[in-house]
């Protein structure tokens, strides 16, 4: 599936070289293609797979050779299309279901064997930091001070705070994401109140004893806050949390994703990441703008440099 970016920049970068990311995550695998060149990123193209990797895992903490085989081809499929728009460099990285799965490397080996890739399996750290570059270096101005971002995947959820563009001073990836949380705990269409009251705790439970330093301005990333900018518009604040959230418990995922052209998917994933969103800006004590870049970026932009 093809998505259109709102993160696409006008203009050519002078004498860029165009490279692209395939990031292999718990819920989607996306390519990125972009031209990038001194700390600037031009998308070309972007596309998405659901290949919900972390639902797959098994009982002994392993993904299935049919699961293995799909996510090879998908991968497969974006390498021929970065190498067909001239990327003249592709870069894969793969996040928390591929670092909780015992195979994990398995995957990694056959993607190399099957069309030359190599993927990097970051650790939840190094996914943290490459969020928060990707966020700073595509945020479009100069924050006043520090700078939070929540990065909500399917598999975990990574909260940064640092100076842009690339100062990290501190993080820290939690084991609770999008798609964990939906397949535990959200399982009616649309979601029960109660299946929202046992999720809410399952975040605080994840989230509880954080410290996490205060930042002058926040951003989301990820395909959570993404999906929401249709519903919510570019800020999440606790009035828009409130309505969306009852909005995604009133209707079934098939309605609302036609109504707001989303993947019926992603809707029905939506609810799960407004609880981590919703989470993160009251720790971070700031409403959260949605931002454009994300780790694709951060990996595109860092490699440039």
């Amino acid at each position: 599936m093809h998505d259109a970016s709102p993160g696409a920049r006008s203009g050519r970068v002078a004498d860029a070289v165009r490279r692209a990311c395939i990031d292999i995550g718990s819920n989607t695998t996306r390519l990125l293609v972009a031209e990038c060149d001194s700390g600037q990123l031009l998308e070309i193209h972007s596309e998405r797979a659901f290949t919900r990797i972390g639902r797959e895992l098994r009982c002994d903490g392993t993904l299935g050779p049919e699961k293995l085989a799909e996510v090879v081809e998908v991968v497969g499929g974006q390498l021929r299309s970065a190498r067909r728009l001239g990327a003249a460099e592709v870069h894969g990285v793969a996040t928390a279901a591929i670092r909780r799965a015992r195979n994990g490397h398995e995957l990694v080996a056959a993607i190399g064997g099957a069309c030359g890739l190599q993927v990097e399996i970051l650790s939840g750290e190094e996914e943290a930091r490459l969020a928060f570059v990707g966020v700073a270096r595509t945020l479009g101005h100069q924050p006043a001070g520090t700078l939070g971002v929540v990065d909500v995947g399917g598999g975990s959820s990574e909260l940064v705070v640092g100076t842009a563009p690339d100062r990290v001073s501190w993080c820290e990836s939690f084991g609770v994401g999008s798609g964990d949380l939906a397949d535990t705990c959200l399982r009616s269409d649309p979601p029960s109140s109660a299946e929202l009251s046992r999720a809410r705790r399952r975040v605080a439970h994840a989230l509880h004893g954080v410290s996490v330093p205060r930042p002058r301005e926040a951003v989301a990333v990820g395909g959570s806050a993404t999906s929401l900018r249709r519903l919510a518009g570019p800020l999440l604040d606790g009035e828009t949390f409130t309505r969306s959230l009852a909005l995604l418990a009133s209707e079934r995922a098939s309605v609302i994703a036609r109504r707001f052209a989303l993947d019926r998917e992603r809707v029905r994933l939506l609810p799960a990441g407004l609880l981590i969103l919703q989470a993160a800006s009251e720790l971070f004590e700031a409403s959260l703008a949605i931002g454009r870049g994300g780790v694709r970026e951060g990996v595109l932009l860092e490699w440039a440099s």
